[in-house]
């Protein structure tokens, strides 16, 4: 018997920043939005590499992937799932999908497609992220997909990953807003605006909304971010060393504006080459050519090469654009070196010179992507004397610009999703005209 009525239940995303897994079910029709790793969860019981997930069943039982029947790959039920629609292509959104029966579409942003099958082509292939097999359906903005009796609507939001949307999800009981990860203060706030401006339009009778930035928020925008990277930049006597996500495509267009402005270079890493050069592909992207004079590319020392390096090693072999550590530590006052925390090795042979800088320059890197054993990082920066800048601008709405939004789109209801403070943000907004729920895990809701 079909029930005329419609449900949200979180399966991810409560009281953890990512790990985003919401089920929306309208009549008989099912269909998550998101399905990412939820990284606070795992940790609770692993430490990668030497305490690993060992299979599915594992996960579930301690409660890291839910438990529902006829999703799974592994599960030999029906189906039970009619779509998974990604926000973006963070991990922490799209991972386990690895686990997602094949059959089941999955729809998701041009730019998101991109970025998860070059991951799949670099990453060596492990139980938590295997999307290589995935038939991708994409969309952008101005598609309306539709999924039995609901209509998704994408609306492309700034975030600090290209190709984020916001959805539309018009149900039979009135229209849905989900933000997805958003921001007002990036390169493209119009963006984020549009998704704001059409949500009210749209009348929902709920918003899931984003809340991550209720602590420890900041005032500063990728403009301000320039003017202080550059100040730093013009400063420095000997190698800028630079810690950014490899897919925030702004962060990586600023550092290598203001390479070139310093007469310097930015060398980045085979794998952050690899997917730039996927990117290229896509004309709504500023992203600079591998053969531009002011981009370089960094080896990191090792025996064995993958087969993708080796197909870029042998593209540039000959035109001195491909450098080792011994070669750029020769050159140390002429680059800005993209570097990950892991490849913290390589500063033995580096030998930074004096006058040399770290500048961390990540999206809550101690949450989402790029987790940070801070306490070894900061022995690594005082072995080499290197001093630590923080320069960065949130991937996340903040809490002023939060409200307003929200006091825009004016749902019935809010539920708040990719948090850690839901309660703040609850007594926060608690002005609104909205009905704030505050999300319990595995709870299903009737709107």
């Amino acid at each position: 018997m079909v029930k005329n009525q419609t449900t949200l239940t979180f399966y991810g995303g409560v009281n953890e920043i990512g790990g985003n897994k919401i089920l929306l079910q309208d009549r008989d029709t099912r269909v998550f939005f998101d399905f990412g790793m939820s990284f606070t969860a795992k940790k609770q019981f692993y430490s990668p590499p030497y305490l690993s997930p060992r299979n599915e069943k594992s996960l579930q039982e301690l409660g890291i992937l839910p438990n529902i029947g006829g999703i799974y790959k592994f599960d030999p039920e029906p189906q039970n799932l009619d779509a998974v629609f990604l926000s973006h292509g963070h991990l922490d959104h799209s991972a386990y999908l690895s686990f997602i029966k094949r059959e089941i579409p999955v729809y998701c942003g041009e730019t998101t497609q991109t970025i998860l099958r070059t991951l799949s082509s670099i990453r060596h292939t492990d139980l938590e992220f295997n999307v290589a097999d995935i038939a991708f359906n994409v969309f952008r903005t101005g598609t309306q997909i539709q999924i039995d009796n609901l209509t998704v609507e994408p609306i492309h939001v700034d975030h600090s990953v290209p190709g984020a949307y916001g959805f539309l999800i018009h149900t039979s009981n009135g229209t849905i807003a989900y933000t997805g990860d958003f921001r007002d203060h990036g390169a493209k706030p119009e963006m984020t605006q549009e998704f704001v401006e059409k949500a009210a339009e749209s009348k929902p009778m709920a918003i899931v909304t984003e809340a991550t930035n209720m602590t420890g928020a900041t005032v500063s925008n990728e403009v301000e971010v320039e003017a202080k990277l550059d100040k730093i930049t013009k400063q420095v006597d000997g190698i800028v060393l630079a810690e950014f996500g490899y897919s925030d495509i702004d962060r990586l267009n600023t550092f290598y504006q203001i390479a070139k402005k310093h007469q310097r270079c930015l060398a980045v890493s085979l794998k952050q080459a690899y997917l730039l050069d996927a990117l290229r592909n896509d004309v709504h992207l500023k992203v600079p050519a591998l053969d531009d004079d002011g981009l370089l590319i960094f080896r990191k020392s090792k025996k064995r090469y993958d087969k993708w390096e080796q197909g870029l090693l042998e593209r540039f072999d000959g035109q001195n654009k491909v450098l080792d550590v011994f070669e750029v530590s020769k050159q140390q006052c002429k680059v800005v070196l993209a570097v990950s925390f892991y490849d913290f090795e390589e500063l033995i042979s580096l030998k930074p010179t004096a006058g040399s800088c770290y500048v961390l320059s990540a999206s809550e890197p101690f949450n989402e992507e790029m987790e940070i054993d801070y306490g070894r990082l900061v022995n690594w920066l005082s072995h080499y004397g290197l001093p630590q800048y923080h320069v960065h601008v949130s991937g996340h709405m903040m809490p002023l610009q939060l409200k307003s939004a929200l006091k825009t789109v004016d749902a019935k209801r809010i539920f708040p999703v990719h948090t850690e403070n839901a309660e703040l943000f609850a007594g926060f907004m608690r002005g609104l005209k909205s009905q704030i729920t505050v999300t319990e895990k595995n709870k299903e809701y009737t709107l």
